[in-house]
Parts: structure tokens; sequence; C-alpha cells
């Protein structure tokens, strides 16, 4: 289970340090394999190999003549990147990816479960005050009965 948020650096390279926190857990479930991608909202996802596997193979069911499903395969399966957390604990991020979601030198990794997103420092911001300002209005359909 992956859950926090963590305020890292990108080196030069585009590289940033998988927090020690979950080197082991990354380890044990995927030998460090992960596949990068888009999300809609201007992040990108990190999931483990074995994880993305299943959510890959549902947006490929769809048609590719149905322009919805045609543009989640474009998204999802278009920008999705296999790599591997090297040596050092490093997770490599493409350029594409990084242009993509605007990732400059400060950068968040924010533990969602069995997933992390990624964010740029001013999204993730921007998230958060988006977050703030919406109040009681935070909590959708079928979870009113959520207790903290």
């Amino acid at each position: 289970m992956f859950q926090g948020a963590a305020s890292l650096s990108l080196d030069a390279k585009g590289r940033l340090a998988v927090p020690a926190r979950h080197r082991e857990a990354l380890q044990k479930i995927c030998e460090g394999r992960l596949v990068i991608t888009a999300h809609p909202h201007g992040c990108l996802l990190v999931y483990p190999e074995p994880a993305w596997a299943p959510i890959r193979d549902k947006v490929l069911a769809g048609s590719s003549l149905e322009q919805q499903s045609a543009r989640l395969k474009r998204l999802f399966v278009g920008f999705a990147r296999d790599e591997e957390v090297d040596g050092a604990g490093r997770l490599l991020i493409s350029p594409e990816l990084r242009e993509y979601a605007q990732l400059d030198k400060q950068v968040w990794l924010v533990g969602q479960g069995k997933h992390f997103e990624l964010w740029s420092d001013a999204r993730w911001r921007t998230e958060q005050d988006e977050i703030h300002a919406m109040g009681d209005k935070l909590i959708p359909p079928g979870m009113e009965d959520l207790s903290l």
C-alpha cells in the first residue's frame, strides 16, 4: 500500500530518488519494474508493472473507432513507458513525460494505494488549493457516510 506525499527533486538527467520507505515494497511487488504514463489531470501515474497490466488491457479492449476510447488509448498507452528503479534507487522520467506533466526540478510523489501520482510542484500546489476551496463539496456521491 503506497500512501503519503513526498517532495522530491529531479536531477539533471530527469531521475528521482524513490523514497526509501517504498523501495523494498517495489522490489517485492515488481522487482523495481514500473510503468509511467500520463494522467488527464496533468500529472503522471506510476504503477508497479503487475498492477498496470490489467488497466492497460482494459483500455486496449476499447474500440479504436470510438473517439473517447481511442483518446484514452492515446493518453494512457501512448505515453506509457517501462522503467526500472536503478541500483541507486532512482527512477528515470522520460523527457516526453516530464514535458507532459510540466515537471521541473521540484516534484511531488503521492501514494494512491496501488500506484503513485507524480506532480509538478506548481500543479500540486494548485491541486491542493482547489481541494481546500471545495470545502463540503469534496465528498463525492456514494461516500456521504465517510467518517474520519
